[in-house]
């Protein structure tokens, strides 16, 4: 995309029949509603597909699936990193990546250990790029099995490798957003914010776009903000949009993915609210915060004329 151009990649969920099986039926139905909505982008196999839930035959199967339908419209990313030794994670990045996916992205919590220093974890991505050559991988500082965020300075080396054209960026901090950007100048290479407290300051400090949980709520919303977000004609909307995303942070984190798949079905998605992920009880005061959210969002959606 061209550099003031912005896109939102959704975190694609998983949808399930009521038995636990993947619903590869209602995945066609919801890919084409995050496509309908304009993504330019989409990132399957990740943290809100469950993946830590699926076998690697389903993640296989899933991402190819997603590859099929998306159909070239956009490009499509998917997490390769599941942990064991750097040899066996290297095959599996293999293996994802002849689907045909864009880029494999690598989760940082899963390349080293916890206490592992940095120079450890450097190490360990540097190897598992020589043993996956001519694969783009891309970052998520994924917060399972814990958070492992990158400095400035090491996206910076890595981006350096011309290997590196996508990072999930989960700091919640602007400035830490901002260090990344400098050290990441590079053609092909895009920082994507999952944060939406402070979404409209990291478009304009130059990320390639947002990447986040609440686009699956209303993918339309996200895409309209990364299309809009440096209008100075829409300043005031802009800044009721950025409100309501800090305002209904808490409604659309709790019990997801529950939460969102419910939403989905209430807008009109043949989606199950199954989970194989243990969320947490989705009780009726989840319910009702789901319906203050889209009456919220009603209101919203006339005031900017989506």
């Amino acid at each position: 995309m061209e550099k003031s151009e912005k896109g939102f990649i959704p975190v694609m969920l998983t949808p399930f029949s009521d038995d636990g099986k993947i619903d590869y039926y209602a995945l066609e139905q919801l890919t084409a509603h995050y496509l309908g909505a304009g993504v330019k982008g989409l990132f399957a196999n990740c943290l809100s597909s469950e993946m830590f839930e699926l076998s690697n035959e389903e993640r296989i199967s899933l991402t190819a699936k997603v590859v099929e339908i998306a159909d070239g419209t956009v490009p499509v990313v998917a997490t390769g990193t599941f942990g064991g030794s750097i040899t066996q994670q290297a095959e599996f990045v293999k293996r994802i990546y002849d689907t045909g996916i864009d880029a494999v992205i690598l989760i940082t919590s899963l390349i080293a250990e916890e206490n592992d220093a940095a120079e450890v974890f450097d190490e360990k991505v540097m190897q598992l790029l020589d043993l996956t050559p001519s694969v783009p991988v891309g970052f998520y500082e994924c917060p399972l099995p814990f958070k492992r965020l990158l400095t400035a300075e090491q996206l910076g080396t890595f981006v350096a490798t011309g290997r590196v054209t996508y990072h999930k960026d989960t700091s919640l901090d602007i400035q830490q957003v901002k260090a990344k950007l400098v050290a990441t100048q590079r053609e092909g290479f895009g920082l994507y914010d999952a944060y939406m407290v402070h979404a409209l300051a990291s478009l304009r400090a130059g990320s390639a776009g947002l990447s986040c949980i609440q686009g699956n709520f209303f993918p339309e919303l996200i895409v309209w903000l990364c299309e809009n977000y440096n209008n100075p004609a829409l300043e005031e909307d802009l800044a009721a949009l950025q409100e309501f995303l800090i305002l209904h942070m808490d409604v659309m984190h709790d019990v997801y993915p529950y939460a969102a798949k419910y939403a989905l079905q209430k807008q009109g998605l043949n989606i199950s609210t199954y989970t194989r992920r243990d969320v947490g009880h989705f009780s009726s005061a989840n319910a009702k915060g789901i319906e203050q959210l889209y009456a919220d969002y009603s209101r919203l959606q006339q005031r900017i004329g989506i």
